[in-house]
């Protein structure tokens, strides 16, 4: 049996022309891949003895790689960003929309009702954009028009029929957007988000219309609570040490609500509980209205508005209780 040399048998990757699993595989370049194949009948050759590694003279060579320990680790990278917090610019806008409001809630209710509209606009912009989605034009113009919606309801409706009007077209809207959303074609993960991220801010637009739902009853409810908010977005926004602001912000809240049922038929008292109920919302709108990224436009309209907006269902209920 003569000992002609053999072709290599076929690579079970292909030629390499191919896409996919045609293609070489990534270890083909390495010095083991390139070992000729033996001849047959012949023996196999000795490996080559190993070079002697070069002497180097301590203190020149590389420095050693260093420990474990020492090497940052998985959670140390991905550690997020602190938030930042809106800051003294959304405070005064908030302080403005919150004048507006105790400004036209002694007046007819469809005064009222603008003010309301603008700061249901606020709140539909920042929170699509506080979660990510931007432009979410459709999502945004849903939320706003559940809250002009609403209102609308209730300027069409009696007092006895206030939460009907709220749950009621909150309802709806919910419904549609779960329609809409069977429509998407993205996955599921970013249908589920997309889907969350509307019905949310459909909520919240709907919630922000407390403020004319108490207007029925008490007036001066609307106009306690909006000035607490902006006592409290105001005091959050100075530059006080971190354990001593939010205390600052509530008892804020609770003096400027006191001093406005003063000068309004509520009291004391009763101005006070609303001030304070209505400073604590205050601040957890601004903490989830603080974004990890200096992002102006979440400032300038979540920011803005979720103060406001989630101070609106404590204003109502307290407003209803001791109006």
């Amino acid at each position: 049996m003569s000992n002609q040399q053999q072709p290599p048998p076929p690579s079970p990757y292909g030629t390499g022309t191919g896409t996919g699993y045609g293609a070489p595989p990534p270890y083909a370049e390495t010095p083991y891949a390139q070992t000729p194949y033996p001849q047959q009948g012949a023996a196999p050759a000795e490996p080559a003895p190993a070079a002697p590694a070069p002497t180097v003279p301590p203190g020149t060579g590389p420095a050693p790689p260093p420990s474990r320990a020492a090497r940052p680790g998985r959670a140390s990278r991905a550690r997020p960003s602190p938030l930042i917090a809106p800051g003294l610019q959304p405070a005064v806008l908030t302080t403005v929309l919150a004048a507006l409001l105790a400004a036209t809630a002694p007046l007819p209710r469809p005064a009222l009702a603008a003010a309301v509209v603008l700061l249901q606009a606020f709140t539909a912009a920042g929170w699509f954009r506080l979660n990510g989605m931007w432009p979410a034009r459709q999502g945004i113009a849903l939320a706003f028009l559940a809250g002009v919606t609403t209102d609308v309801a209730l300027l069409a409706t009696s007092r006895e029929h206030t939460p009907t009007a709220v749950i009621g077209t909150l309802g709806i809207w919910c419904v549609l957007g779960i329609v809409l959303q069977l429509r998407n074609h993205s996955s599921p993960d970013e249908r589920l988000y997309a889907l969350t991220a509307g019905l949310t801010s459909t909520a919240l637009t709907v919630l922000a219309a407390g403020y004319l739902a108490v207007a029925r009853e008490s007036s001066e409810a609307v106009t306690v609570g909006a000035a607490a908010v902006a006592a409290a977005a105001l005091l959050r926004a100075l530059p006080l040490p971190p354990f001593l602001s939010p205390a600052v912000a509530v008892l804020a809240a609770g003096g400027a609500g006191a001093l406005a049922g003063r000068l309004t038929d509520l009291g004391n008292t009763d101005g006070t509980l609303i001030g304070l109920a209505a400073g604590v919302c205050a601040l957890i709108g601004l903490r989830v209205a603080s974004y990890d990224y200096p992002s102006r436009f979440v400032h300038m309209t979540a920011g803005v508005a979720l103060p406001l907006t989630l101070a609106a269902p404590a204003v109502y209920f307290l407003g209803r209780a001791l109006g």
